[in-house]
């Protein structure tokens, strides 16, 4: 495990429109903020189109990570995550997790990493910027999964 006390900058509240890029919103708020890190507490709300990872039958190595997609429609959505710089490809890695559930099938429920979503009425988020230490996402281990840490704090 690794653990750091962070400290913390700016805190926002963004409301996100109906038919919003979830992620290309967010993203772009960041670079216009100057955001290359933060913690995202909490967001709530709904998607018409959302992408998460998961895989469609029995998965062939249950130690391995699934990088397929899955595609739900018309979901209430409840997330949280965080935001660090990737090295690898120079630019902000979002990693959100969501518990959904489906408005079509008695609010049947799934979780996952969330990969895209477009907005369904509203997408409400809190986020805090962190001002240090750095964190990074940087592809780590044996299946190159970007995995968050954290580089050391300049001496006061």
């Amino acid at each position: 495990m690794r653990a750091t006390e962070l400290t913390l900058g700016r805190t926002f509240a963004l409301a996100f429109d109906d038919g919003d890029d979830f992620v290309k919103e967010l993203t772009g708020f960041c670079a216009e903020h100057q955001i290359r890190q933060a913690i995202i507490p909490m967001f709530l709300g709904g998607f018409r189109q959302v992408g998460l990872v998961g895989a469609d039958g029995p998965l062939q190595d249950p130690e391995a990570p699934v990088w397929e997609e899955t595609v739900l429609e018309t979901v209430e959505a409840v997330g949280a995550g965080t935001l660090a710089w990737s090295p690898d490809t120079d630019s902000l890695a979002p990693h959100l997790h969501v518990a959904v559930g489906r408005k079509d099938l008695n609010a049947a429920g799934s979780v996952s990493h969330l990969l895209w979503a477009k907005v369904q009425f509203i997408q409400e988020m809190m986020l805090q910027e962190v001002v240090a230490p750095t964190m990074l996402r940087p592809e780590c281990g044996p299946h190159g999964v970007p995995t968050l840490t954290f580089a050391p704090s300049p001496p006061s």
